[in-house]
């Protein structure tokens, strides 16, 4: 074993073209500007992110000394308070133009901050899944290496009086009330005890796969993803609607339960869908499912 020595950024803008250059890769979002300029302030990087319809801001910083929540704040509200701007940058950028704000999901705007490192009390503050604030860590080393690793949000349940005390401390920071962060416990309150427990007994098998499998809740679903989503789930009162994220002609499915939506307008991510009533064919389906985990990890 050799160690490789880290090789620190010299500069915010080389970490800042890095990222540019490879947003899909990194983070599967549309560059849309750098450097936009909005109120008092210069946004690093603007980009879309298509899955959940919204916008998001990165901004890299080299050393420690900064407020994540502070300034994700502000640059949250400037963005809300300028939506057609935003919106006029994009089609300037893309043919498949936004032509009214009302496409967009403005609820799901959120802050990605990209550094060499956080300190405790950074990665403490934003670590709730009520904030549209997201950490990401980006190492160089020798060789040309590099490491990406998104801080995952361990406080992923939060009692009543917690999620009160961060509503009253965004409302003093000025967060925008357009601002709304959807979690797992909520999609799942939809859905009748058994189907509650069907959605706990397939997540339990899709998380067994890969450690590095996350879920992310969005406005109509849960996503369980890695680097791209492996499959959506939206949980009903008596069924879950399933999406598994795949091109139409790439599932195998020799018992054909699953159907083409490739050509229907759809919610979730891929062009298989399934309507799970019961764990009857549980098994078949989580297998199914793998064939989309295998293909993006």
């Amino acid at each position: 074993m050799v160690e490789i020595q880290e090789v620190p950024f010299a500069k915010e803008k080389e970490l800042q073209f890095l990222v540019e250059a490879n947003l899909e890769k990194l983070f599967n979002l549309k560059f849309v500007a750098t450097e936009f300029s909005v109120d008092d302030f210069r946004l690093d990087t603007v980009a879309y992110d298509e899955e959940t319809k919204s916008f998001v801001i990165i901004e890299y910083k080299k050393g420690k000394r900064f407020s994540v929540i502070d300034q994700g704040y502000a640059y949250l509200n400037s963005l809300l308070a300028h939506k057609g701007e935003f919106v006029l940058n994009y089609n300037e950028q893309y043919p498949d133009q936004l032509k009214r704000t009302s496409e967009i999901e403005w609820s799901q705007t959120r802050v990605i901050f990209v550094a060499n490192d956080y300190t405790n009390y950074q990665y403490g503050a934003v670590n709730n899944p009520d904030l549209p604030i997201d950490l990401v860590m980006v190492k160089k080393y020798k060789n040309g290496l590099i490491d990406v690793e998104t801080l995952n949000k361990t406080n992923s349940k939060q009692s009543k009086a917690n999620k009160q005390n961060n509503q009253r401390e965004a409302n003093k920071k000025g967060l925008s009330k357009e601002i709304k962060i959807y979690t797992e416990e909520e999609h799942l309150e939809k859905g009748s005890l058994e189907v509650q427990e069907l959605y706990e007994e397939l997540k339990e098998i899709i998380l067994s796969w890969d450690s590095n499998i996350r879920i992310k809740p969005v406005k109509l679903y849960n996503s369980f993803k890695m680097k791209r989503n492996i499959v959506d789930i939206e949980i009903q009162k008596k069924a879950l609607k399933i999406w598994i994220n795949l091109k139409y002609g790439e599932l195998n499915d020799p018992e054909n339960i699953t159907r083409n939506v490739s050509e229907t307008g759809h919610w979730g991510n891929g062009d298989y869908e399934i309507i799970m009533k019961d764990n009857q064919d549980i098994e078949y389906i989580a297998s199914l499912i793998k064939e989309s985990w295998r293909y993006h990890k």
